[in-house]
């Protein structure tokens, strides 16, 4: 059985996909199908780094009023 990922990895993989979407769409040679398929994976990927950012604050905020 394959270890899982880190969420830090899920979170750094995500963002480097992201990232390359923007770059393609940007240069506007993309298709309008292709960047339909672009924006939905876009707004997938968004949400989650969302989620790893919202899940890294909850634990930074959990250690520092245990530290406090």
């Amino acid at each position: 059985m394959p270890a899982k990922k880190s969420k830090t990895s899920s979170f750094e993989e995500a963002l480097s996909e992201l990232e390359t979407l923007v770059e393609s769409m940007e240069k506007g040679d993309l298709p309008l199908e292709e960047s339909l398929k672009s924006i939905e994976r876009g707004i997938a990927l968004t949400r989650t780094c969302q989620q790893a950012l919202k899940d890294a604050e909850q634990k930074v905020e959990i250690l520092s009023r245990n530290t406090l």
